[in-house]
């Protein structure tokens, strides 16, 4: 069965539950299990979430401050034990409101929404880079499983050899030096096989982490095939590919943010108003009482934020050279995983097209000539060990194109820059 695009996201509803479907996972099963139960990709929708939380701190306007003061306390006049408002001293009563001016307020939730397309773009680099290690966990367990298999249809075969040669050695037919070391050789295809077990246990540990199963981890079996030789998507536009890379978009909005914020820091240089209205009582007539209005601004005396200025412009320049780095970085990968995938396809071709049918004509022979006392024990030993090594070579050339294929698609996969942090 062919791999689907490392970067394609499946419509998962509610929590996928685990069942015997891990006795025959499917790739499409793991990455439904996978969506809703790896632990980086909950982490990664936390970014987002923050991000968001931080555009309505940003959005806020600033609270009014309301105060109350009394002065000229005269206690020897006026009724002491009697109303507050017959003591004889002043009060005062005001509201203070502070006016930002600069579009600060606007400039901040600038800020805040380009942050929240960084985050955005962290998440979906998270769910990329997760993606890929499902993938390279699946088929490092196809290709312990298929290992397992070779080692144990391995062993069984010299089981049966052992069968025969020990009745040709109670008849005569050949030494007990040919035996021992036809025993050697079987004795070193259980280990193997042993040693395979093991590996498929560890595939099946590091598969169950990413899908979220670890408390099902000896039922997982993958059920899927390696994927088929031109699966591979043609390569792209490599500035098409970069500039929709989910890592980019990030870099790219933090540089966004870096603008706004250095816009931001020149605002502090427009004075913000802070407004007031207060109602003072004075002891006596009522008719004495009076309302006021006031007004301040602070006075750049001192200091006219010279520093908060300079560091937005480092930071600015700091992210335009992050977001080239980033770039780089992706090309980088993006020509490098074509390569291995290019170079895994070669070597596959040459298995399926050659070396597996030489390898097993080979063996078939030496088993044909031994039969018939035309060779040797070292002849049908030797091309045993062959077969075997060609058999497990070649399904290492297969776990490597897979994992290729999945690296390269997620090289050049676009982003899924969603606002609702759904899978």
């Amino acid at each position: 069965m062919c791999a689907a695009a490392a970067g394609a996201e499946p419509a998962v509803a509610g929590t996928a539950p685990l069942s015997s479907d891990l006795e025959r996972l499917t790739l499409r099963q793991a990455e439904i299990f996978f969506a809703v139960r790896n632990r980086e990709v909950q982490l990664g929708r936390r970014l987002v979430d923050g991000a968001e939380a931080d555009r309505l701190s940003a959005g806020a306007r600033p609270n009014p401050t309301a105060f109350a003061t009394a002065g000229k306390f005269n206690s020897r006049q006026g009724n002491y034990s009697g109303d507050l408002r017959d003591k004889q001293m002043d009060t005062v009563f005001g509201v203070q409101q502070l006016f930002e001016r600069g579009n600060k307020r606007e400039l901040r939730m600038g800020i805040a929404d380009s942050n929240i397309e960084v985050s955005r773009g962290e998440f979906a680099d998270i769910r990329r880079q997760q993606k890929v290690a499902l993938y390279v966990a699946y088929y490092d367990l196809v290709a312990a499983q298929e290992r397992l298999r070779i080692a144990s249809e391995t062993a069984a075969s010299f089981q049966k050899t052992i069968d025969a040669v020990e009745r040709r050695l109670k008849a005569g037919d050949i030494s007990a030096a040919d035996v021992a070391r036809i025993r050697v050789d079987a004795l070193r295809a259980q280990n193997d096989a042993r040693s395979a077990r093991a590996e498929r246990l560890k595939a099946q540990t590091q598969l169950a982490y990413v899908i979220g199963a670890e408390r099902d981890t000896a039922a997982i079996n993958a059920a899927d095939d390696w994927p088929a030789l031109g699966d591979e998507i043609g390569a792209a536009e490599i500035d098409k590919a970069l500039d929709n890379r989910a890592d980019v978009i990030a870099a790219r909005a933090r540089v966004a943010a870096a603008e706004k914020n250095r816009e931001l820091a020149r605002a502090l240089r427009t004075r913000d108003v802070t407004g007031s209205v207060q109602f003072e009582h004075f002891p006596g007539d009522f008719s004495n009482n009076t309302f006021g209005l006031g007004i301040s601004v602070p006075l750049f005396t001192n200091y006219y934020y010279e520093g908060e200025i300079r560091r937005a412009e480092v930071d600015l320049s700091s992210a335009r050279d992050n977001h080239d780095r980033v770039r780089a970085l992706a090309l980088g990968e993006i020509i490098a995983r074509r390569a291995d995938l290019d170079a895994a396809r070669e070597r596959v071709q040459r298995f399926e097209g050659s070396l597996l049918k030489e390898a097993q004509r080979a063996a078939d022979a030496a088993e044909f000539a031994y039969s018939r006392g035309a060779s040797g024990v070292m002849d049908l030993l030797d091309s045993r060990r062959q077969l075997y090594a060609t058999r497990l070579e070649a399904s290492a050339t297969q776990a490597e194109y897979a994992k290729s294929l999945a690296s390269w698609k997620a090289s050049i996969v676009a982003a899924e820059m969603r606002s609702d942090n759904a899978n």
